[in-house]
Parts: structure tokens; sequence; C-alpha cells
């Protein structure tokens, strides 16, 4: 009895305490549960004598850790952060965690709730299969044994020559061809390639049309504006929204997108620049359904499971709240490594064949917009910072790639997918944390291509 009150003590000063991770706390508790259930020994804990109510910190940084007797990973956590900070450097435990966190908390525990819904296309039978050629390349496999990357492929004339997967004592025992791996800002790219095929298949007329239809921006921000400036990220919205954040300092997150415009009625458009954030193709998903309308599902059969012949499933989030006409559409996609080559090839034969969505992605190449005057430190390190321009949610003029047709897709974390149209070379890599040498696993791999 004594333990129980006891227990009952140390629950109700923990939700008292405003000092903890309330959310962070449940993930914890969900990521000791998913590591036992897949018999990993991995758990997250501290030192008996650190306790304090039900979590114990770090004395440095009174970072608090969730209390396990079988605890073997020291995890340091963000206060206020859902992902790893770009500028960290965490540990392996911490990168273990994150892993875990950004790959499989959705499907456990999330945000207080079991709250996620996904619209999730199956596979083909009859999935492509890929030719390979395999080479080894020497700075791959030093950037894979020392670094947070998670997977790495390269494709080049028709066939994978780099084909590398984290070592065993890396994350090799956690990620296979089967994992699906989340897509972080990738999934912007995805949207404006079902963009293409809604314009090819008549929902849409074209990237010029105007957003003028659709109750839902009704006297906002992004009312009457072309679908080719929200494509561009150059809506005018610079002086409301900055990345993931309005700027009132609220978070951009997965919230009904009815819920998001309510914040932008009124409100007049700036200038039109480049300003990078996570609304346009939240938006631009949402509006896509709301054209497609009962056909949106298989609009996305057509285009993951016929055309690109996906071998896995692979799915966008859909918020669990509400209905359609309310924006529960969320760009977040998750697919194997081997589909998103799949998807990146299939770009490349739209592209190179001139089919209708190749002449799409070329019009929006064609209408890319500078990024200069964007806030951001050049080249450092990835493509969302070694690019010149922008393209409808892909990112264009790499540089030290003066006039070469290479459009890319950049999510957090170091996730790249990279298409040389001209040269038919593919990169997708995966990565928990932008820590390995982009510039020469990746931006020197496009430009010069596998030895």
């Amino acid at each position: 009895m004594k333990k129980i009150i006891g227990t009952i003590i140390l629950i109700l000063s923990f939700l008292i305490n405003k000092n903890v991770f309330s959310d962070e706390f449940s993930r914890i508790i969900s990521f000791n549960s998913w590591s036992e259930k897949n018999n990993y020994i991995y758990r997250i804990g501290c030192d008996e004598e650190k306790l304090r109510n039900i979590f114990c910190y770090d004395s440095k940084d009174k970072n608090p850790l969730w209390l396990n007797k079988d605890a073997n990973l020291k995890v340091k956590f963000y206060k206020n952060r859902w992902s790893l900070p770009e500028k960290s450097s965490p540990n392996f435990d911490t990168l273990f965690y994150y892993f875990y966190k950004y790959n499989f908390s959705h499907l456990v525990y999330d945000r207080g709730t079991y709250n996620w819904k996904r619209y999730e296309i199956e596979p083909n039978n009859k999935f492509y299969k890929f030719e390979k050629k395999l080479s080894e390349d020497n700075n791959v496999k030093k950037e894979m044994n020392k670094t947070a990357l998670l997977s790495y492929l390269f494709y080049e004339d028709d066939k994978i020559v780099v084909d590398e997967l984290s070592p065993k004592d890396r994350f090799g025992d956690f990620v296979n061809n089967d994992t699906k791996l989340r897509s972080m800002s990738m999934g912007k790219t995805m949207v404006s390639y079902v963009m293409g095929h809604a314009i090819c298949e008549g929902y849409i007329d074209s990237v010029d049309s105007r957003l003028n239809d659709w109750p839902l921006v009704k006297n906002t921000l992004y009312e009457d504006q072309k679908l080719i400036d929200l494509l561009n990220m150059s809506a005018g919205d610079q002086k409301y929204v900055n990345r993931s954040n309005f700027k009132d300092g609220s978070e951009i997150d997965t919230r009904l997108m009815s819920n998001l415009m309510f914040k932008m009625r009124g409100l007049k458009k700036s200038g039109k620049s480049y300003n990078y954030n996570n609304i346009p193709p939240k938006l631009l998903l949402n509006y896509i359904s709301f054209k497609v309308g009962d056909n949106y599902e298989n609009l996305l059969k057509e285009i993951f499971q016929k055309k690109v012949k996906i071998k896995e499933s692979v799915y966008f989030f859909k918020n669990y709240q509400g209905t359609k006409e309310y924006g529960i559409l969320d760009d977040m996609f998750f697919a194997t490594r081997y589909d998103y080559l799949r998807i990146a090839k299939a770009i490349l034969d739209d592209w190179q064949n001139d089919t209708c969505v190749g002449k799409y992605l070329k019009t929006i190449y064609e209408n890319r917009i500078s990024k200069i005057g964007f806030k951001q430190a050049r080249d450092r390190g990835d493509s969302f910072h070694g690019t010149k321009s922008y393209a409808g949610f892909f990112h264009t003029d790499y540089l030290g790639m003066k006039n070469r047709k290479v459009m890319g897709m950049s999510g957090y974390g170091g996730n790249e997918i990279i298409i040389d149209f001209e040269r038919s070379r593919i990169l997708v890599i995966h990565s928990i944390h932008q820590n390995y040498n982009w510039k020469k696993i990746a931006r020197s791999a496009i430009k010069k291509g596998i030895n």
C-alpha cells in the first residue's frame, strides 16, 4: 500500500512540476516499450541518486531522464524542441532515441495520444526491380562508420552503383530495406510531384491557376495567389511566418489547415521573395484534395502504386481530427530507402521522356526563384543551404554546378534526394542528424559521378 501511495505521489508531483517535459515523458515510456518489444537491450534512464520526482536530471544541463532500473542509454534532451538542434553534437545514445522518435513514435504514441492517421498507398506486386553494378566508395564507408548516416544509395546510368546501410555497430541493427523512413522536408517535394499529376489529370489548370475557388483560404493572405508563388515559397508571407513558426512564436504544426488559415485572415502579402516555411506544402496538398475530391486516394495510387511501382506501402500523415473540408492532410511522408529511389527514378524518367509531368517539372524549373536575400548561411552542408534558387519545392542551382539541370530535396537531419537530369544520376541519403561531410559524399558525387 505504501508503495502504491508513493507512486501516486511521484506521479502527482510530476504532473505539478512545470519544468518537466510531459510529451517527452510519454515518448520515453513508449521508447522503452518499443525497444523491449523488438528485443533490443536499450532502455532510457539514469542513476538512482540523481532521482528527482519521476525524472532525474543531468547535473550540468538539467535535462530530464526517465528512471528505469534496466537503463543503459544516456540521452540528452533539448528543452522546447521536438527535433535535434542543427548545431548539436549528440552522442550515439541520443541519436538512437531520436531515430526512434522520428521514424516510429507516431506509430506508438505522440503528442499525448495515438493520433496519427495516414493516407497509405499499398505496394505494387510487380514492383520496379533495380539493376546493380556495385562498387565501394571509401568516403561513404568512412562517414557511415562515424556519423548519423542511415542509408546511402547512388544511382547512375540505370543502375545502383553504391548501396550502403549503417554498419551493425552503428544503426545497422535497427534499419533495413523494409524500414519506412521519415521524409522530413523532402515531403514538400512529394507534394509538388502530386501537384504535377493533379494538373496533368485535369483537376487543376496550371501552375498559374489562382487560389480563388477554395473557401478555406477566403479573406486570408493566400486568397487569389498563383500556385507557382506558393510552390516557390514566394507568397509574400515573410512578415508572419518563418520556417516552422509564426512570427508570434507559435509553431506551424500539424493542426487543421483551417486553424492555420484563421491566423492568416485579414493579412496582406508583402513583396514576392523567397520565404521557406511549412505552410505552403500543407496548404497545397489540401488544395489538391479539395480539387480532386473523392478521387484523391485513387490519384495517389496512380502515382505511387501504378507509376512508381513501389515495393512497400508509402504514406502521408493526416490529422486525426476534423474532416477533409477543414484541411486534415499533412506533407510528412514515409517510404523505404528503395522506394524513395523508385520515386526519384520516376521523376527522372518524367523529365527525360518529356511526359506531361515532365513538362510540369520543366515549367517549375524555368520559373525558379532566387534565394538571394534569404537569411540563411550559404553552403553549410546540404541542398537547403548549398543552392542558389528554388523551384516548386525543389532546391536548384547547386553551388559549383553552374548551368546544370539538377534538382534536389532536402529534409531536416541531412535527408537528401538529388537528381541530375542530364547525367542520369540520383542520390538518396537518409540520416538522423546532419553531421556527415555533405560536400564530399553528396555534392561531389552528383557533380563528378562515382569513379
